[in-house]
């Protein structure tokens, strides 16, 4: 059975850069490089993983490419390149060069406008996508899903993928309007979910796996086994938990899905998604 982790990331730690990381995130300011990953995939049985972006910079593509070029377990990149650019289409032309690189994804969850994914000009640089083969991660926080469910409705043959289930508020047992609003977002066939990053929106010093559960129940309701796929977002989150940890209790849920269904969920989804040669 093919494993693959869709979600995690690399970094060479930058205190200007990586601001993101605050106080209560300290040991997240470190190094994260494959050479640290690669022997705990290979413990759990990873084939190998997806290599996200955290800075939104084409040094960022570099710095990710070059890891994929190096490691054969980092079997495609998402990456980052400004989609409201005015030569876009050049910039694109130019990436669709490099093999590992399968897409791209944007920080919408820091942005100051929450519907600049609706703009003109961010959706003209997502409208063109497709026909070099990109894919788009969705990276957003639960007050954005009516604006991620435009705009996947307006690209029904772009692939998309939501990051982190929108990051629902699992530590304040908030669910009622996140689940109206996934399951609209999954009425688009167009949109995948990464069951992912949920560990570091529950309570990281002391949650259970039940506090998960009716989150999970939701995703897998809404999409599906054909639009579902793991994630472990490290190293962050380890914030929450050892890699080991969320590992087992995603195990422990999935063996209600028939063997095919934990297939997909494993790696199957994601190989098609990010097209993995």
């Amino acid at each position: 059975m093919l494993r693959i982790d869709s979600h995690q990331h690399f970094w060479k730690y930058n205190a200007l850069r990586d601001s993101w990381i605050t106080d209560d995130m300290s040991m997240l300011r470190n190094d994260f490089l494959p050479q640290q990953l690669e022997p705990i995939l290979r413990e759990f049985n990873f084939d190998g993983c997806i290599a996200v972006q955290s800075d939104q910079s084409p040094e960022e593509n570099a710095f990710q490419l070059e890891n994929a070029g190096k490691h054969a377990f980092i079997k495609a990149v998402v990456g980052w390149v400004d989609l409201q650019a005015v030569n876009i289409t050049e910039q694109l032309e130019e990436l669709h060069q490099y093999e590992k690189l399968k897409g791209f994804r944007h920080i919408l969850q820091s942005e100051a406008d929450r519907s600049l994914m609706l703009k003109p000009a961010f959706m003209n640089g997502v409208s063109q996508l497709n026909q070099y083969g990109f894919t788009y991660d969705i990276l957003i926080l639960r007050d954005q899903l009516t604006y991620a469910a435009e705009l996947t409705a307006k690209f029904p043959n772009q692939p998309f993928v939501l990051d982190h289930m929108a990051k629902p508020d699992v530590k304040n047992k908030s669910i009622s309007q996140w689940k109206t609003e996934i399951r609209e977002l999954a009425k688009r066939e167009n949109t995948c979910c990464k069951i992912s990053g949920m560990l570091t929106e529950a309570d990281w010093k002391s949650w259970k796996p039940e506090d998960l559960i009716p989150y999970l129940d939701v995703v897998f309701e809404a999409f599906g086994s054909k639009r579902i796929m793991y994630g472990s977002d490290w190293p962050v989150s380890l914030l929450a938990a050892k890699y080991a940890q969320q590992l087992n209790m995603l195990q422990a849920y999935v063996t209600r899905l028939s063997k095919n269904e934990q297939q997909l969920f494993w790696g199957g989804n994601a190989a098609e998604f990010y097209n993995l040669k």
